[in-house]
C-alpha cells in the first residue's frame, strides 16, 4: 500500500503541487494499480513468447516512387528566397 507520504515525496521529486485531497486520491489509485500488478505476477508466463503488441500488426506501406512536380516554377515563386532552381535558406552551421 502506498501512503500519502510516499505520494507527497514522489510529487515533490516530479515538481508537482498536490492538494491533500489529491494526495489521498493518488494514494488509493496507485495502491490499486500495484495490487493489480501483484495479481499479474502470479501468472505463469514461462511458455509465453514476449511480444510488443497483444495482436499481430504490420504496416502496409506503398512503394515510394519519385514523381517530379509538374509546376516547379509555382513552388519556387512562393518561396521567400530562391537561388536559381533551389530554395535559399539561412545558414545554420558554422563555416569552420
Amino acid at each position: 500500500m502506498i501512503d500519502r507520504e510516499q505520494v507527497h515525496k514522489v510529487a515533490n521529486l516530479a515538481r508537482l503541487e498536490l492538494t491533500p485531497e489529491e494526495e489521498a486520491q493518488f494514494s488509493t489509485q496507485l495502491s490499486s494499480i500495484l495490487e493489480y500488478v501483484e495479481q499479474l505476477s502470479e501468472l505463469d508466463v514461462a511458455d509465453v513468447v514476449p511480444t510488443t503488441r497483444a495482436i499481430d500488426v504490420s504496416n502496409i506501406t506503398r512503394e515510394d516512387n519519385l514523381q517530379p512536380y509538374p509546376d516547379r516554377e509555382a513552388i519556387l515563386s512562393s518561396a521567400p528566397e530562391q537561388e536559381g532552381d533551389f530554395f535559399k535558406v539561412p545558414k545554420i552551421l558554422n563555416a569552420d
